[in-house]
């Protein structure tokens, strides 16, 4: 799919998202054949106790929310337009940055694999966005790149509702880090993820957590 890179009246629409096709076929089929096992595995517990009609209507009930949430998933993508968020799932929403009225940092843990993502909330309803700044699994992972985090930190910058300065700070932090040649454990994104505690698949770190972390960044 071709994007707009903008004009000088619309700014310049950045992804801020991974687009793999292939990663993003191949985790679709795996989606598809998990929800289909594990859909299966419960229907035929129901069936043998209440008959093939109790099976498939308990396999159904199991598959259909796991697979909206699957095909959501895989439909989601995230863009930043100027200090605007542009979400896409079945609709299209904007959220503008600098007027969110809160902000949290969110730590996802998934089988090892951590997500660190801003929560941008603009306190109205389905005016909310997930924006993940980097995936780590093990000592390495993927990050959002230079420019993205760059523009990001500059939205940021301008929200004064939520105090989006912590959170530029970070994102810069994080810039700088980079620009030294850190390796990926010495970067904030990454001692943040490491920071979670483990056994918990979602944590929110509040502005006032991260502000604390913040001090502490060089």
């Amino acid at each position: 799919m071709t994007e707009p890179t903008g004009t000088p009246e619309t700014p310049e629409r950045l992804p801020l998202f991974h687009d793999d096709p292939k990663l993003r076929r191949r985790r679709g089929c795996s989606s598809v054949a998990g929800v289909v096992i594990f859909a299966a595995a419960f229907g035929g517990i129901a069936g043998l106790i209440g008959g093939e009609i109790a099976g498939l209507v308990v396999a159904g009930v199991i598959a259909i929310p796991l697979l909206y949430v699957m095909f959501y998933n895989l439909r989601r993508r995230v863009w930043l337009e100027g200090d605007t968020l542009i979400v896409r799932t079945w609709g299209v929403r904007r959220i503008e940055l600098t007027a969110a009225e809160r902000i949290d940092l969110v730590i996802s843990d998934v089988r090892g694999t951590r997500t660190v993502s801003l929560l941008v909330n603009a306190g109205k309803r389905r005016k909310v966005a997930k924006v993940d700044l980097a995936v780590y699994s093990g000592a390495g992972g993927r990050e959002l790149g230079i420019l993205q985090l760059r523009k990001l930190a500059n939205a940021l910058l301008n929200n004064t509702e939520a105090n989006g300065l912590v959170f530029s700070e970070l994102l810069v932090a994080q810039l700088k880090s980079e620009a030294r040649g850190d390796a990926a454990a010495e970067r904030p994104l990454y001692r943040l993820a490491s920071a979670a505690p483990a056994g918990k698949y979602i944590q929110r770190f509040t502005m006032e957590a991260v502000s604390r972390f913040v001090a502490t960044l060089d």
